[in-house]
């Protein structure tokens, strides 16, 4: 007489098999058809979005990143009390937002300051962003705009306010020797309406625009 296999067995034997379907549906042929399918019709979003000029990666459409130049003491790079680079705003190029991201715009510790409007380190930074931006565009510090003294919640934000565009227009048409007629096309031509034409705000996407402005220069 065959012995049959308990019913708790069964049950284990069937939940393995089910197991082992789901896993190699769901954790292995799933996601590869939607990677093909990605790769296939939005390969550039797909692989984050990456500028290139020249055969070298110089950015994505969608992380911001610093344009500055080191600081120079006796013809050598100066470092703070912690060992890391001093950085100054290159004026051949429009500004990011300030960024809360590691040392700034770094991907692996994206984030806000996480500090309240009456924080005193960020009344100070706001105050010092402030002076800087003023300076360094040659107006009013009362006319800087929000973004240029407020870091985003990313961190990451690789856009500016039209406003903010438009402050540094002159500096850089100067330092370049464009005309500021040039520079203002170019700012146009980088601008975005609202998503949809309701959501967000109009926004310069700031690698694109320094790199248009890197074409017309050359």
């Amino acid at each position: 007489m065959a012995t049959r296999t308990p019913a708790a067995l069964r049950q284990y034997g069937a939940a393995l098999r089910t197991l082992l379907l789901l896993t190699l549906i769901l954790g292995l042929a799933y996601p590869l058809a939607m990677t093909g399918f990605a790769q296939v019709a939005f390969g550039h979003n797909a692989n984050g979005s990456l500028i290139t000029r020249g055969g070298s990666t110089v950015g994505s459409s969608l992380i911001g990143q610093s344009f500055t130049v080191p600081v120079l003491k006796n013809g050598q790079p100066t470092k703070d009390a912690k060992g890391n680079p001093v950085l100054e705003a290159d004026p051949r190029y429009f500004q990011s937002r300030p960024s809360a991201a590691g040392l700034g715009y770094d991907p692996t510790s994206s984030g806000a300051s996480n500090l309240g409007p009456e924080n005193n380190d960020l009344i100070a930074l706001i105050k010092a962003r402030r002076a800087t931006a003023a300076a360094l565009d040659g107006i009013n510090p009362a006319q800087v705009p929000p973004d240029a003294l407020l870091a985003s919640g990313s961190g990451l934000d690789p856009h500016i306010s039209p406003a903010y565009a438009q402050e540094q227009i002159a500096r850089v048409a100067r330092v370049r020797g464009l005309s500021v007629a040039q520079v203002q096309g170019l700012v146009a031509a980088n601008t975005q309406g609202r998503t949809l034409g309701f959501l967000g705000e109009p926004r310069v996407n700031v690698l694109n625009l320094n790199l248009a402005l890197d074409a017309i220069s050359h």
